[in-house]
Order: C-alpha cells, then sequence, then structure tokens
C-alpha cells in the first residue's frame, strides 16, 4: 500500500543535545585513565599544533592514545561505548510519542543524526533504533580490526551538505547527487518541513540554513547558565526560531513547541490542498466560459 503521508524531517544533533555530556566522555575516554577534561584538551592541542581540524585532530588523537596503551578501538568496543551514552529527561520516550502525534496529524515523521560524533559508538545506543539514518564522523578499520583512518569527517560546514541530502531524499554516499539541480517540487522533504535541533557554535551553518529556507531551528540548553546564554544568544543573534531547555518529557515547553510547529505544517498542507482544489474549479469554470 503506496504511503501518502506528508513526510516531515527531525534533525538532530547529538552531543549535549539529545545526551548530556559527548559521547566520547561516557565511557570511551575512561578507558584511557583520563577525565573528558584532560582528554580534549590534549586532543586539541595536539591539532592547534599541527594546524589540524580540531574534529579530524580528534579522531586521530583517539587513534594514537589507544595504540599508546595497547586498547583495541574495535567496531565492538566503539558500540559497546554507546551503552553508557546518559540522555536529557524524555529523551528515549520521545521518538514514539513524536511519532505517534504526526500519525494523528498524517505526517510521517523522520528522525535524523548530523553529528560530529562516531557512528560506531551511536550503533550501540539505546536511541539508534529511531533513526532513519545517521550522519556522523565514522573510521575506516583495518585487517586486525582497529581504524587506520577516517572515512568520514562531520564538522560544522559540512552538517549542511547532510541538510540538503535529507532535502533530496539522498544516502550518505550520494555525494555528486547532492550537487546536482533538482526541483524543489521533486525534492520529499522541503525545508520549511524541517526541524532542527542543536546546542551550540558547530551547529550554526544547519540552524541558520533551515530557518533562512523556512523550516525551524531549536536550540536546547542544559540546567548551567553558560549553556543557556549561549542557546538566549543564538535566539537573539536570529540563528533560531526557539530557545528551549533540553527537556523533552511529555507537556514540556520543548514537546508543546514541536507539537506546534508539526499542527503548522499539517495545517499548511491541508491549506495549500484546498487552495489547488479551487485552482481546478477555477480552471474547468474558464473553459466553459
Amino acid at each position: 500500500m503506496q504511503n501518502n503521508k506528508t513526510k516531515v524531517a527531525l534533525i538532530y544533533d547529538f552531543d549535549e543535545t539529545l545526551s548530556t555530556q559527548y559521547m566520547q566522555d561516557f565511557c570511551l575516554i575512561p578507558q584511557f585513565g583520563m577525565t573528558p577534561d584532560e582528554f580534549w584538551a590534549e586532543a586539541n592541542q595536539w591539532s592547534r599544533e599541527n594546524d589540524a581540524d580540531q574534529v579530524t585532530g580528534s579522531m586521530y588523537y583517539f587513534m594514537k592514545k589507544a595504540k599508546e596503551m595497547g586498547i583495541r578501538l574495535t567496531k565492538e568496543n566503539l558500540k559497546n561505548c554507546g551503552k553508557g551514552v546518559v540522555y536529557f529527561p524524555g529523551v528515549l520516550e520521545w521518538f514514539n510519542r513524536i511519532n505517534r502525534f504526526g500519525d494523528s496529524l498524517d505526517l510521517e515523521i523522520e528522525h535524523y543524526i548530523i553529528s560530529s560524533g562516531y557512528e560506531e559508538i551511536m550503533a550501540g545506543t539505546e536511541v539508534r533504533k529511531y533513526f532513519k539514518d545517521v550522519f556522523a564522523c565514522s573510521y575506516a578499520f583495518g585487517e586486525d580490526g582497529t581504524p587506520v583512518w577516517p572515512a568520514r569527517v562531520i564538522n560544522y560546514s559540512i552538517k549542511t551538505q547532510y541538510l540538503s541530502k535529507i532535502n533530496k531524499g539522498l544516502g550518505k554516499n550520494d555525494d555528486v547527487a547532492v550537487n546536482e539541480f533538482t526541483p524543489d517540487d521533486e525534492r520529499p522533504i522541503p525545508f520549511k518541513r524541517m526541524i532542527y535541533f542543536g546546542d551550540g557554535m558547530t551547529d550554526i551553518p544547519s540552524m541558520k540554513l533551515t530557518k533562512d529556507r523556512g523550516g525551524n531551528a531549536v536550540a536546547v540548553y542544559d540546567q548551567s547558565s553558560t549553556s543557556k546564554n549561549k542557546a538566549l544568544r543564538l535566539l537573539v543573534d536570529n540563528r533560531v526560531n526557539f530557545a528551549l531547555h533540553a527537556d523533552y518529557r511529555e507537556n514540556k515547553e520543548l514537546d508543546r513547541v514541536v507539537k506546534t510547529i508539526l499542527d503548522r505544517i499539517a495545517t499548511e498542507r491541508d491549506l495549500d490542498l484546498l487552495k489547488a482544489r479551487e485552482e481546478k474549479k477555477k480552471q474547468l469554470l474558464s473553459k466553459k466560459a
């Protein structure tokens, strides 16, 4: 049976948007006998000294540190690290609830991740099953099962490329097609039917693009004043439509705002259908005149 529901994309950063910390902080970095602050300070210093992109540099530094300490960063090791991720309140119940709400409006909700975190860690998380696709950093693995090279690097500017892939209905490896012209009416999910969730600076280009193309961008923040001020600054600077507490529980502000956006999307779709019907009626009457 053909599905005629209207598709809507909910697109999330992961670290400090759904999870309370970077995904590597919970299990991977402790394997090195380090705190997250210690590891990231070393990794970022190495990146600065070598003029490396910070995301690419940290991927290398994980490989370097693991080799020095005799730790095997296999896919299984990284996947197991996903089991220890801690989420903001309500995240685990969020997806099914929003999907049901979408169903009530004849909307098909598709969830996506666009993250500088690691796809291999995401594979082991409780929430991976809810996403149609995950666009995240990933390693290429050698014959011994350990990383030999970054297979995919997602930084703040590359994130926008994956928004375009979602817009055009493309997979993560469709790197040529993403730059080809596609008429707007042939794109499965227009930007006006996208909601982007992020927490900070690396999300700004994606937030701005989504907002400027008619979609909605949401900056989430935790209980700290630093996080809240950062999100409010994005709101003041017109980078986002909303700055909301990262509480995904039912009837909390984030839940209410997203449901209102979805309700509006459904209403606008219905109005467009009514307008199209009247346009056909007008054309028929003109022919008879």
